[in-house]
């Protein structure tokens, strides 16, 4: 069971990182990334986001590229968050397909 001093972490990680998200997707222009999900560790040591990408074709290439640059993230994230949180979580990224689910079985049940 999640803390509430975890949700709430959780909650400010996922409002920093979806704006940086933002102003870096901002220069590719046609790719939307948003964080949908963050969850943070007991020891408030790991966090784990979970992004969506539209369009979902360019999503293995855009998590990819995410993971590569993670420590930058982080210390972009550690910048912002510096005069809340002690020490920035380590960062994880995964896709967060779950309006692709949705989209499949919606066209499976229009049939």
């Amino acid at each position: 069971m999640e803390t509430t001093r975890q949700a709430k972490i959780s909650r400010l990680i996922q409002k920093e990182l979806s704006e940086i998200f933002r102003r870096q997707t901002a220069k590719m222009h046609g790719t939307l990334v948003s964080v949908s999900t963050v969850r943070v560790s007991p020891d408030l040591s790991t966090a784990k986001a979970y992004l969506s990408v539209f369009p979902s074709e360019k999503a293995p290439e855009v998590i990819e590229s995410v993971n590569r640059s993670a420590k930058t993230i982080r210390y972009e994230l550690a910048q912002i968050v510096r005069h809340q949180l002690r020490k920035t979580p380590e960062l994880s990224f995964f896709l967060d397909d779950s309006l692709d689910y949705i989209d499949n079985i919606d066209s499976l049940l229009t049939r």
